[in-house]
């Protein structure tokens, strides 16, 4: 399956190296992805990114509601940091956030946003839902729905979805395809529930694909079989 426009929810890890929060290589390497993939594919592309690499979310010492507000700001800087990068690779790009960050950051509008994507401009979202409590999962299920993305692509480190963890349990199987009831009769952990079940209520497909390896993601947006899709 092709589509027209799609939402590419990434990882905070895609822009970290093995000493850096932000590394130049795992950078120059993400936004190469992106511009040889759109570039071929015509796609109108949007992206979530995730804040990993810096902040993982609550912790001990610091109130849940805080943690989730820092690991919100953390997407704004993932996001500067990949709209920067996107730039001087000669895309253009718009980025949008949940919540004001002014002089940074536009506010969230949809129409705009909307307006931008059909210009051929990829979009960034960040600050996540604008509330603690929801991941950038969920973000990424919510700003595709609002879009109206015909797919939302989760790119990982793994090749698709297994029945178990492939790298505890050698005999794990993976799965091309499944439906939206397969994967919850089978406890497949592909999202967290909020985000898999708004995917599942607006009819937006699904796809896991290992994003590490050089051309994956021109080759699902392209509407090759590379990793796993779920849908109705």
């Amino acid at each position: 399956m092709s589509a027209k426009r799609v939402l590419l929810k990434l990882s905070g890890e895609s822009l970290s190296g093995d000493s850096s929060l932000i590394s130049a290589d795992s950078l120059s390497r993400t936004v190469n992805e992106i511009k040889s993939a759109v570039t071929r594919s015509k796609v109108q592309l949007a992206i979530v990114i995730g804040a990993g690499n810096i902040w993982r979310g609550a912790c001990k010492f610091i109130e849940r509601v805080t943690a989730d507000k820092m690991g919100m700001l953390v997407t704004v800087m993932n996001s500067l940091a990949l709209s920067d990068a996107l730039a001087k690779a000669g895309m253009k790009s718009n980025l949008f956030s949940a919540n004001g960050v002014s002089g940074f950051v536009e506010n969230f509008n949809r129409e705009r946003v909307i307006r931008c994507i059909e210009q051929g401009n990829t979009v960034i979202f960040a600050g996540g839902t604008g509330n603690p409590f929801f991941t950038t999962d969920t973000t990424a299920a919510l700003r595709a729905a609002e879009i109206k993305a015909d797919m939302l692509l989760k790119a990982t480190q793994v090749d698709g979805v297994y029945s178990a963890d492939p790298k505890k349990n050698k005999d794990a199987i993976k799965f091309n395809s499944l439906t939206f009831k397969e994967a919850l009769d089978k406890n497949l952990k592909i999202m967290d529930s909020e985000a898999f079940s708004l995917c599942m209520q607006t009819n937006i497909s699904i796809t896991v694909f290992d994003f590490y390896k050089d051309g994956n993601l021109r080759k699902v947006l392209n509407g090759e079989k590379i990793g796993t899709m779920v849908e109705a």
